[in-house]
């Protein structure tokens, strides 16, 4: 009868044991924060959940926001101290920029959408990635993920038949079309100066 009443014994106390270990964990698996519904997360939710993949994840340079990357070194040993372009130009490398263009002739914005669209097809044969919105019945905006090619891109559209003038980093370059016009104007100017030199000699001459 020993033996029965031994295992008896031990597996009452095994029960016993059991039970008192279920009644430890069980106030802290309640107190254990339920995992929240990603269709329930806010901005901040994301954010985090985006800097957590951030850490986790090797990404490359270029995928990285722009505020994250790191700005290539500068060579000011290269740079014409002369020329303020080349000083802007080195430090709006792998930057994102935008180019302003206004198009001459009062044209409407369907105008400006069909000539800016010209514009930005021969960017593109020539190998320059660039965005293009149009803003307003004659203003466009040519938007660069690599800001050191805005000056060369400035270069192209101010020497546009339709080009009024470029806005590059708060410096404004007449284009072509205000060049024409500025000229053409000086033709009236010196029929102005003829007219008057004609009318000041017939008084002179009635004077005498």
């Amino acid at each position: 009868m020993a033996a029965p009443a031994a295992w008896l014994s031990a597996l009452l106390l095994l029960l016993l044991l059991s039970g008192a270990a279920g009644e430890e964990d069980g106030p802290k698996a309640g107190k254990k924060k339920k995992k929240k519904d990603i269709r329930d997360y806010n901005d901040a939710d994301m954010a985090r959940l985006l800097e957590e993949w951030e850490k986790d994840d090797d990404i490359e340079e270029g995928d990285l926001p722009e505020h994250k990357r790191t700005s290539p070194p500068i060579d000011f040993s290269k740079i014409d101290a002369s020329n303020p372009e080349n000083l802007l130009k080195m430090t709006k490398k792998g930057k994102t920029l935008m180019v302003f263009v206004t198009v001459s002739g009062n044209p409407t914005e369907k105008d400006t959408e069909e000539i800016t669209s010209l514009w930005q097809g021969s960017l593109y044969n020539a190998n320059y990635d660039v965005q293009r919105f149009v803003v307003g019945s004659d203003r466009a905006i040519f938007m660069l993920r690599d800001g050191s090619y805005a000056w060369e891109i400035k270069d192209f559209l101010i020497n546009q038949d339709r080009c009024a003038d470029v806005t590059v980093e708060g410096q404004v370059y007449p284009g072509k079309a205000a060049e024409k016009k500025k000229n053409e104007t000086k033709p009236d100017k010196k029929r102005k100066d003829a007219t008057a030199s004609q009318r000041d000699n017939r008084a002179n001459k009635n004077e005498l």
